[in-house]
């Protein structure tokens, strides 16, 4: 025997059903103050503070990761050319 109940309703009486909490305030209050950091970043046309507030933390901790990650791609561009690292033009390895 198979039963089928089909229940119309919104989701805030779903939510409400379950006992979920409204997270609408709080939505509308986190979209507020991120449209306010974004209308107070792009009025100074400032993009070194607006990357630092879209990805905190990156803008400091992005450049020496980037240094060190390009350093060792080209020691390793160099030991499949089979040049040292630092010198310009120098020869194979046979």
């Amino acid at each position: 025997m198979k039963v089928t109940i089909n229940v119309e309703c919104t989701p805030e009486e779903a939510r409400t059903f379950f006992g979920l909490p409204d997270v609408q305030p709080l939505q509308t209050a986190m979209m507020d103050e991120m449209q306010k950091r974004m209308k107070d970043g792009m009025a100074s046309m400032d993009m070194e503070n607006l990357m630092k507030m879209w990805m905190p933390g990156t803008a400091a901790t992005a450049m020496p990761g980037l240094d060190q990650f390009q350093k060792m791609f080209w020691d390793s561009m160099a030991a499949a050319t089979g040049t040292a690292s630092g010198k310009k033009g120098g020869s194979k390895k046979s």
